[in-house]
């Protein structure tokens, strides 16, 4: 496993979480109903940018990500993404910031797929950070902690080999591998199957460097060519594009890391439906379980119920909910979206009822669990502990 992972998974999630954040934040500040609760300038928006780019490239937060160190959990990776999002004056409902953690984790996952050779990683960072550059660019001071940081990312990959660049990416596709969530966006381009796997073209141009597959040449023991025959390479290829820009600014040749978006498709911005009825469990003639619905609201008694702890008694700012507005759920909600799933699925809303003596028993329980969890998989303490008490310093 590839030590440098985390630099480079930061960079590109956290560009992804400012291309939704700055998409929802435009979307609300040009609302026509201004009186709608919650809208906000767009002064505010661009403040709530550069508090989080400012945290994320900053010298002491970097320098910590650069040192070698194995790939955290989700769990530690959300959490540090979440204390990223909060950075500003924006705060974000769990619902959201679930959705958001999703959302950016399938976009990368995507690109690593998609990625053309393992080197041209780079390539999808530095469109990541050329975009994220040009988000606060009427902010100098965050603008030079970007160029800088960019300079040392510059400075510690372009050294490695190729061998390093597989190992890295074999790495971030271990992560990846158990992330099947379906996007909306992804499956109205069917680049992703309803399974929330992806489906990979086997057409298009080959990564730099190779030749178009479909030809087989024997040399002899002098180097000499004496035969050549053909064979169906399964797909339809092209020639390599020109090789991308490596430097701090160029033409990265490549649309793998850019905004996806930037073009007025509100309903490509979050998952799709499957997202709300991952609880649904359905009898085989598709009606709901009765039995199920009664499981399924015992189960949020007791877990709907639990009471974050150790939540600051005043915050300021203002609340985002990011995805209760859109439109693809406004048209679910009318029964006007595509019908194909909604024969498949069947939604069954759970009330979480409270009940504050079971909901401090559970809290105790879980509290143990977590404990225990924590100190078996790091017993000399928990990765992202020294990342995230680096930012509250922020």
């Amino acid at each position: 496993m590839s030590v440098k992972t985390l630099p480079l998974v930061f960079i590109n999630l956290g560009g992804e979480m400012l291309y939704i954040l700055d998409q929802r934040l435009r979307a609300t500040s040009t609302s026509e109903d201004n009186s709608e609760k919650g809208v906000w300038s767009e002064n505010d928006r661009k403040r709530v940018m550069n508090d989080i780019v400012g945290t994320l490239f900053s010298k002491t937060f970097m320098d910590e990500l650069l040192k070698p160190q194995q790939l955290y959990s989700h769990r530690t990776l959300k959490t540090v993404l979440t204390r990223l999002a909060h950075a500003s004056i924006m705060r974000l409902n769990p619902a959201s910031m679930d959705r958001l953690y999703e959302l950016t984790i399938m976009a990368f996952k995507y690109q690593v797929f998609r990625c053309p050779r393992p080197k041209d990683l780079l390539l999808i960072s530095y469109s990541h950070i050329d975009t994220i550059r040009e988000l606060v660019k009427d902010t100098s001071v965050v603008v030079n902690q970007v160029d800088e940081t960019h300079r040392k990312i510059i400075e510690v990959y372009s050294s490695l080999s190729e061998g390093e660049f597989q190992l890295l990416r074999q790495t971030l596709l271990i992560f990846f591998q158990d992330m099947h969530v379906r996007v909306s966006l992804f499956l109205k381009n069917q680049i992703q199957n309803p399974d929330g796997r992806f489906a990979l073209p086997t057409s298009g141009p080959v990564p730099h460097g190779i030749v178009v597959p479909g030809l087989i040449r024997v040399f002899d023991s002098k180097g000499r060519e004496v035969r050549r025959s053909e064979f169906p390479a399964g797909g339809s290829y092209s020639s390599p594009v020109r090789e991308g820009s490596f430097e701090l600014h160029g033409d990265r040749v490549i649309s793998l890391g850019m905004n996806m978006y930037t073009v007025n498709h509100p309903e490509e911005t979050h998952t799709s439906k499957a997202l709300k009825i991952l609880s649904v469990m359905l009898q085989g003639d598709g009606t709901p379980n009765p039995l199920a619905k009664e499981e399924l609201n015992l189960l949020a008694c007791l877990i709907g119920s639990l009471k974050a702890e150790n939540m600051p008694r005043a915050e300021y700012g203002f609340r985002i909910n990011l995805f209760t507005t859109d439109q693809e759920e406004e048209e679910e909600a009318d029964g006007t979206s595509d019908g194909a799933e909604e024969s498949m699925f069947g939604v069954i809303n759970i009330q979480a009822m409270q009940d504050e003596q079971s909901a401090a028993e559970l809290a105790r329980i879980t509290g143990q669990f977590a404990e225990e969890e924590e100190q078996h998989e790091n017993p000399s303490g928990n990765k992202g502990d020294d990342l995230l008490a680096m930012m509250d310093d922020l």
